[in-house]
């Protein structure tokens, strides 16, 4: 191994090692649990439960959730793309990157589009 990569092997070991120590250090420290059953039920506002605390999420809501990441990843892929249209721009290879650029949000608006027709984006 050459010793250029010396400091960053101690780094990784440093970073992967401060939070299992971390860890290990406040369970010896902090206090006892001073609660019996009745401190894990789930508090509306001094009124008993009515129902369980673990209920079903439809699964709309899971699709919902995942398209969201699919824009955030969207949002992820067109910032550099936004970043390094200037010099695009300046070595003549602005239509290539723009016609790139439409080709992937096509993709991304058919793939929408189709989501609204099969109505998986209906919250009812």
């Amino acid at each position: 191994m050459p010793p250029a990569y010396i400091p960053l092997l101690l780094f990784s070991l440093l970073v992967l090692s401060f939070p299992i120590i971390t860890l290990i250090v406040f369970n010896y420290i902090r206090p006892g649990s001073r609660g019996g059953p009745a401190k894990f039920q789930p508090y509306e506002c001094g009124i008993l439960p009515e129902s369980s605390a673990r209920g079903r999420y439809s699964a709309r809501f899971y699709i919902i959730a995942m398209l969201f990441v699919v824009f955030d990843v969207e949002t992820i892929f067109l910032f550099p793309w936004a970043v390094l249209f200037r010099t695009w721009l300046a070595a003549h290879l602005a239509a290539f990157a723009l016609l790139s650029m439409f080709v992937f949000l096509g993709i991304l608006l058919v793939g929408y589009i189709w989501l609204y027709k099969k109505g998986a984006l209906d919250l009812a």
